[in-house]
This record gives C-alpha cells, structure tokens and sequence, in this order.
C-alpha cells in the first residue's frame, strides 16, 4: 500500500542510485527472458570457502555457548587473532584490547564510521573513482565531499599537491583505498609515507580500505597504512575476509589502528547492532590461521584468470596493463561510448555483465570494471560473445 503522506528522510532522497542494485534488475529481466548471463559485474568470489573454515563454523554452531549475544567488541579470540595476523603479514603490533574491532564486514564499518565522525558540512577527502561507500557513508551522514579526481596519466594515485591549502584545512576525514577498488592501481610505501605527513599536517583522519592486499600478484607485496611510522596516531584500516577467504556472504572484517577512533565506531555500533555471530567469529579465527598456501590457491586463480582475460581482451583491441592485486579488470570504454551505455550494450548483445565506471564515482566514467569470477572457460566464452558481437576497442 502507498503511503504518500510519509516521505523518505533527505538522507535517504540524495543518494544516487546504487548500480549494483540497478544491475541486480536489468540481470533478472534477462534471466526471465532465457538469456545465459556471464555475470562479471559485481565482486563476489565463486570459489568455495576453505573446508577448515566451513567445518569450525559447524563445531562452533553446535555449541551451545555461542547462541546467546556476541561482546559488542567482538570475542577477545578472534581480536587476538586479528592482531596476531597483522603482526605476522605486515610486522605492524596492535593491542588486540582497544586497536581492533570486528565488524559485519567492512562496507558497514565504512560506512558507519562516517555517521560516528561526520556532522553535516563536514568535509571530506574521496577520491573518485573509489567504492561506493567511501563516498554513500558520508553523504548519508550529510558531510562535504571533495572528490579527488583520479587520473590514468598518474596511474591512478591521488594527486595530494592538487588539494588546495582551504579545503585540507577544512577537511576531516580522507578515504582511500590501495590495491583499488575499481582501478587495481597499487601505491608504493613512498605514497603512504607522503599522505601520513599530508593527514599529519592537515590534521586529518586517514581511513584506509585494505580489502584486496592479500590478492596479490607477480611477487607484489602492498603496503598497510599502519607500517607507516606515525600513522597510527592519524589513520585506521579496514579488512574483510570476503574476498580472500571466500566469504563474501559470511559478513565479517574487522578495523584496526588508532584507539580513540575504533572506540568511537564501537559506541555507534552498540547503539546499533549486537555484532557478528560468535560462531562466525570462530569460523574467523580459523580463516585468519590457515597455512599459507589456501592464500597461494586463491591468489594463483585469480593471476591465472587475469591473464587469460587480458590475451584476449588484446585480440580485439583493448591494451590492458596487468595489475599487481585485486580480483578485477580496469578497461576504457570504445571511443565516444560512455560507461553506462556500453555496460548496457555488452549486456543486451552478449549476455555479459560487466560495472559501468561512473558507478564508482565522476571520475570512473569511460571505464568499466570486469570482475574475475568465473573459470577460464566461461571467460572464454564471454571473450566469443564480444568477438561475435563485433564489440570491440576500436
């Protein structure tokens, strides 16, 4: 039933159209209509998450000490694991007691900590192209953006001599996030050394998106903000194992950094939820032990697909430099076709789902965003669609 006296809130009203909801419509209209969609569109992991993993989430269910409510920090397990797994990849020490919070995965933490840091008017630092909710978090929250307009000429890395002096006076908060979501671009150590001196300067909060550094490639290591001298007193980083464990749908990640910080997300977060499932938490802890080589695995997949799809890709005009990280392909439009309109194309011709660039901001229009979650040979036959569709680069 229609009820026209009640409206949303204006928060809700100025949000742009989330894509990912858009496209979720325009695949089930061609479902309906018998169309074998190749969807590479949105980033879900197609392998299966590691046995070990299902096997201590089924023991933790059956005990019964986890049906009850979760600490809203989290268990101080899965906290200590949280903090020894940082020691151990990236050498960074954390106190598992007020440098850690688990969280329902990180798109939540994100976008919760702007409503715990951001008033109305508040200005922050987005680059664009960015994830969606680097920017959706503070436009809910009714903050500024000042979108950080992303350049393949500089390789994609946020240009921090281009921010005027005023706006970095003004400015609260900086998202950012490397290896990228959408553009894979990588940042050396150099860059964060600079954007901590920049957030130091300026005082700003740096919040760092690290979803995708453990996919990494070719002998490539990413940096974490937090090996950083001093970023800890500026900066907190945001984690999930969706991407690198396979489990997308489980919803957990964690935050890690500065005290002061995580502490303010939790008080919101008490106001709001009661916090991942304990039995999940352990599924967790297992994920965050596991051997080396089930991150090898998945690494290996997806280096593998990357390269497959970029062969190809070649074969019909496209020059995609390989990425160092993450589970995605970066690729220009045809010449004279914007973003939404080729996605569209190579959808209604092919039957292939790829992200219209703009979805992730001005700055990703004349893109599109190609997710590496499909075997090779289904890769192949998306590569045969596009062939016989004549969709090409030039």
């Amino acid at each position: 039933m229609n009820l026209p006296w009640i409206s949303p809130a204006d928060r809700l009203t100025k949000l742009p159209q989330y894509v990912f909801a858009r496209l979720d419509e325009l695949k089930a209209n061609a479902r309906a209509q018998g169309v074998d969609l190749i969807d590479l569109g949105m980033g879900n992991p197609d392998g299966a998450t590691p046995a070990p993993i299902v096997e201590s989430a089924i023991a933790a269910i059956q005990d019964r000490k986890h049906h009850g409510y979760p600490p809203f920090e989290g268990t101080a397990n899965f906290r200590k694991a949280i903090t020894n797994w940082y020691q151990r990849r990236y050498g960074v020490v954390l106190d598992s007691e007020g440098e850690a919070l688990p969280l329902l995965g990180s798109k939540e933490g994100l976008t919760h900590l702007a409503l715990a840091y951001l008033d109305p008017g508040d200005v922050v630092l987005v680059p664009s192209p960015s994830y969606p909710p680097h920017f959706r978090g503070p436009l809910i929250a009714g903050a500024t953006l000042y979108p950080l307009m992303l350049k393949a000429e500089q390789d994609w890395l946020i240009d921090l001599g281009a921010i005027p002096d005023e706006v970095a006076q003004r400015a609260k908060i900086l998202y950012f996030n490397y290896p990228s979501n959408p553009t894979t671009a990588t940042a050396p150590r150099e860059f964060f050394e600079e954007i901590v001196a920049f957030a130091k300067k300026h005082e700003i909060l740096l919040v760092h998106d690290q979803a995708y550094a453990e996919l990494a490639f070719d002998g490539y290591q990413p940096t974490s903000l937090l090996e950083i001298p001093g970023a800890k007193e500026i900066g907190v980083e945001f984690h999930t194992l969706s991407k690198t464990y396979n489990m997308a749908g489980w919803r957990v990640g964690f935050v890690v950094g500065n005290r002061q910080v995580i502490q303010g997300l939790r008080t919101l977060k008490t106001n709001l939820d009661y916090g991942i499932f304990s039995a999940i938490q352990t599924a967790a802890e297992t994920a965050l032990n596991l051997p080396d080589h089930y991150l090898v695995e998945v690494q290996e997949r997806y280096r593998t697909r990357r390269d497959f799809l970029i062969a190809g890709l070649a074969e019909l005009g496209w020059s995609v430099p390989k990425p160092s990280a993450t589970m995605y392909l970066w690729i220009p439009c045809p010449p004279g076709m914007g973003s939404t309109d080729f996605a569209l194309s190579v959808l209604q011709k092919t039957g292939v789902v790829v992200t219209p660039g703009n979805a992730f901001g001005a700055g990703g229009e004349g893109y599109v965003r190609i997710s590496l979650i499909a075997e090779c040979d289904r890769l192949g036959e998306a590569l045969n669609r596009l062939k016989q569709a004549n969709i090409r680069f030039a």
